[in-house]
C-alpha cells in the first residue's frame, strides 16, 4: 500500500495534477460560489506557467543534476551498481526488451566494466505488478519478469559477460535497492562499488546507499541538462522567446525534479535518508 501511495498522492503535487485539481474545484465553485470560479482557474494557469518555464525548469534539474558530478576521472572499484529505471518489459507487441528515458544507465554501466573499473557489475531492480511485473502474488518477485533480468540481457549484449553480472530482482524502490545490494555485498565480500543512475536521481541514491554503510561513488549518467545548452537557451532571442512559452518537456523535467525533492522528503521522514 505504501508503495502505491508513494507514487499516487505527489501526482496531485505535480504541476499538471495541482493544474487539474485546481480545475476541479473551479467546477465545483462554479455551483457554490460562481463569483470565485476565477480564482482557481487562475491558479492553475499560473502553475502551468511556472512549471512550465525554461528557467523554472533548469533551475531545478541543474540543482539535482549537478550536484554529484565526478572532479576527475572515476576510481576503480569492487563492483558496479547500476539501478532500475531504466528499461520496459518485452511485452508485445514489443519485440525485445525496449530501454525508457534512464536507459543510459545501462549504457554507462557497460561502459564502466569494459574501462575497467570493476570486475562485477550488479543489476539491482524488481518490476512494480502495475507495470508488467505480472500478479501481486507472483509478479513480483519473479526473478524473469524483473528489471534486473532485463538489464542483465542488455549488459551481455553490451559485451559484459554473464559471469560478471549480478542480480538483484527484488527491491521495489530506492530503498530496497541498497539494503539488496548491502547483502549481496556482504555475501561476496564487496567493498566498495560505483554508483550508476540518472545525474537527477544520484543525491537521494547516494545517501541512502551511504545510510546503508555503503561505500558508493557516484557515477551520474543520464543529464537532461549541459551547460552549453542552457547558455544557447539564455543568450539568443529566439531562445528566451520559446522560453516564457510551457511546453510539455519543461513540464516533464519540473516534475521529474519534484518527484526527486519530495522523495527526499519522505525518505527522510521514514528514516531512510
Amino acid at each position: 500500500m505504501f508503495l502505491f501511495l508513494s507514487k499516487l498522492l505527489p501526482l496531485f503535487l505535480y504541476p499538471l495534477g495541482l493544474a487539474c485539481v485546481l480545475l476541479v474545484v473551479a467546477l465545483v465553485m462554479s455551483l457554490i460560489r460562481p463569483r470565485w470560479v476565477p480564482v482557481p482557474v487562475a491558479l492553475a494557469l499560473l502553475v502551468l506557467l511556472v512549471g512550465g518555464n525554461t528557467w523554472v525548469a533548469n533551475g531545478l534539474v541543474t540543482s539535482l543534476e549537478w550536484q554529484q558530478i565526478p572532479a576527475g576521472k572515476l576510481p576503480t572499484a569492487d563492483a558496479i551498481v547500476v539501478l532500475g529505471g531504466a528499461t520496459k518489459p518485452a511485452l508485445p507487441p514489443r519485440p525485445a526488451v525496449d530501454l525508457s528515458e534512464g536507459g543510459d544507465r545501462v549504457f554507462y554501466g557497460a561502459q564502466l566494466y569494459r574501462e575497467g573499473k570493476a570486475p562485477i557489475v550488479i543489476a539491482s531492480g524488481g518490476r512494480i505488478d502495475w507495470r508488467g511485473g505480472g500478479s501481486e502474488a507472483g509478479g513480483l518477485a519473479n526473478a524473469e519478469l524483473s528489471e534486473s533480468a532485463d538489464m542483465a540481457e542488455i549488459l551481455k549484449t553490451l559485451g559484459v559477460p554473464s559471469s560478471a553480472i549480478l542480480q538483484d530482482p527484488t527491491s521495489l524502490n530506492t530503498y530496497q535497492n541498497a539494503v539488496n545490494v548491502r547483502q549481496i555485498m556482504k555475501e561476496r565480500g564487496i567493498r566498495r562499488i560505483l554508483l550508476v543512475t540518472s545525474a537527477m536521481h544520484m543525491p537521494r541514491s547516494l545517501q541512502i546507499f551511504r545510510r546503508q554503510g555503503i561505500e558508493a561513488i557516484p557515477a551520474p549518467t543520464d543529464f537532461l541538462l549541459a551547460q552549453q545548452e542552457i547558455e544557447e537557451q539564455n543568450t539568443s532571442l529566439q531562445g528566451i522567446l520559446l522560453s516564457l512559452i510551457p511546453d510539455t518537456e519543461r513540464l516533464e523535467k519540473t516534475t521529474r525534479a519534484l518527484k526527486e525533492y519530495i522523495g527526499m522528503l519522505v525518505y527522510r521522514l521514514r528514516g531512510w535518508l
